[in-house]
């Protein structure tokens, strides 16, 4: 069964060029980690300093499979370079970026 998931966060303004320019070019072995471990569709949307990512899960753990992604030597070091570029979305929020979304409605 595929589980959908929407996420947000914001960029910080004087990295919004630098985030970008990362993602014109992700990095083949990240995104090759992130198909082994059962993500497809994924997308991040941009307005302003709002980042919206939406992706789709495919796999038997998703937990799991996040441990195992986070695991990732390459990942890590990708991440190292675009965590300083977020803020999470909510600036109280516990979590260092990203936030996961509720889903309220969907339409096949």
């Amino acid at each position: 069964m595929t589980r959908r998931f929407g996420m947000v966060c914001r960029l910080r303004p004087e990295r919004r060029e630098e985030y970008l320019r990362l993602h014109s070019a992700v990095w083949p072995q990240v995104e090759a980690t992130i198909t082994d471990c059962g993500i497809r569709n994924f997308t991040i949307f941009v307005r302003g300093d709002v980042l919206f990512g939406y992706f789709e899960y495919i796999g038997e753990d998703y937990a799991a499979d996040q441990a195992r992604m986070a695991q990732d030597v390459v990942t890590q070091e990708w991440w190292a370079h675009t965590a300083p570029c977020q803020l999470p979305f909510d600036a109280d929020s516990p979590e260092p970026n990203w936030q996961e979304l509720d889903e309220v409605w969907h339409l096949d």
